[in-house]
């Protein structure tokens, strides 16, 4: 089963941009990372997905139906990236008045609530609340009536180490039971082991898209090792000449290597009984540069 679908998809406004030959599809449990640089056409793809704005060419189907049906928008929850709530109400009169709007029982509203940990702030006004509260009551109106197809822009904003954790398991929990989810972040680091696919836009194009295994595949960016403890790092500069070694310390390096020889150059620095090493693979960011890069939308 296919839970969104975007064929061919291409929206233009008065002045020409928008975006341009889209397709992507997302299915059950799924969790798509939708990235690129402010004016990438994100806005646009998203409120393509949400049935507010109608394709110029192509066709968008959330669980085989228009975006803008009843049926589609019923199992659809949407997390903003500025939320902004009635002041005047308190925390269960905001969720509750949100289940109205969808037709969800005040009870799982308030479940709703609790799990995503505001319970102990139900009765106090929205404006005493901090911003990372409002963040989770935005995520809360997004999680009514368990959508399968769940549209978070930038959902970490104002949330701490803690609070951010504690999202990404709730969105696993969600995965789990068939929720697909797309994610609008400028935040990197961290996420992409919570993908299954990412989607680089640039100037409403897509630049690339893939599973980060696939992408790093298709970037062939080095592998960087760093290595601690060396009674000689001099040999060991010698040694590896043919490759990008960056001091890190008296006693430690730093090698960019191929994908390719990545085991070679382990096996021969273990000769050099070094106190620690740690293998990075190219991250996430790395590869979004990388892409960006090559498609001329970020300066090198």
């Amino acid at each position: 089963m296919t839970i969104l679908n975007l064929s061919s998809v291409t929206f233009r406004y008065g002045n020409g941009a928008g975006v341009e030959n889209l397709s992507l599809t997302l299915g059950p449990g799924e969790m798509l990372g939708l990235l690129g640089h402010n004016g990438a056409g994100k806005t646009t793809t998203i409120k393509l997905m949400l049935g507010l704005l109608t394709p110029s060419q192509g066709d968008v189907t959330v669980l085989g139906n228009r975006p803008d049906s009843a049926d589609s928008r019923k199992n659809i929850g949407y997390l903003p990236e500025n939320v902004r709530f009635y002041p005047h109400l308190t925390g269960r009169e905001s969720i509750e008045y949100f289940a109205r709007l969808k037709g969800v029982p005040p009870a799982q509203a308030r479940r709703t609530l609790e799990t995503v940990g505001l319970g102990h702030a139900a009765d106090r006004k929205v404006r005493t609340w901090s911003k990372g509260m409002m963040q989770r009551l935005g995520l809360a109106q997004a999680l009514l009536g368990q959508p399968r197809l769940l549209i978070l822009d930038e959902p970490t904003v104002g949330l701490d180490p803690v609070a951010t954790r504690d999202l990404y398991q709730r969105l696993n929990e969600l995965r789990a039971n068939g929720t697909a989810v797309v994610l609008c972040s400028h935040v990197l680091p961290g996420i992409e082991r919570y993908l299954d696919n990412v989607a680089i836009l640039s100037d409403g194009q897509m630049v690339v898209q893939g599973s980060v295994p696939e992408l790093r595949r298709q970037a062939n960016l080095p592998v960087q090792i760093r290595v601690r403890g060396l009674a000689d790092r001099e040999a060991v500069q010698r040694q590896f000449s043919d490759d990008i070694i960056r001091q890190v310390n008296a006693h430690g390096l730093e090698l960019d290597v191929d994908e390719h020889h990545k085991l070679d150059r382990l096996a021969a620095l273990l000769d050099h009984h070094p106190q620690d090493v740690e293998v990075h693979a190219p991250s996430l960011e790395d590869l979004y540069c990388h892409f960006m890069q090559q498609h001329g939308g970020l300066n090198p």
